[in-house]
């Protein structure tokens, strides 16, 4: 299933196998754990909380730009 539009629940894994091309950004927004090979499990909304990023809704915004569908 590929994934056309990324929101709070996606999950990491769908997102890093369906848009490797996001994984920067995501990097960019400290969910450093995606290249460092530390399984990230759950949602986008799970870990950005868990690494406290604050502005969840402009990443999500950022993501959805920045993917190639």
């Amino acid at each position: 299933m590929t994934i056309n539009s990324i929101g709070p629940h996606t999950t990491i894994e769908e997102i890093v196998r369906e848009h490797p091309e996001l994984i920067k950004i995501l990097m960019d927004y400290g969910l450093q754990c995606v290249s460092c090979g530390e399984p990230l499990w759950g949602s986008l909304e799970e870990n950005a909380r868990e690494k406290g990023v604050k502005n969840l809704e402009v990443l999500i915004k950022k993501l959805n730009q920045t993917m190639k569908v």
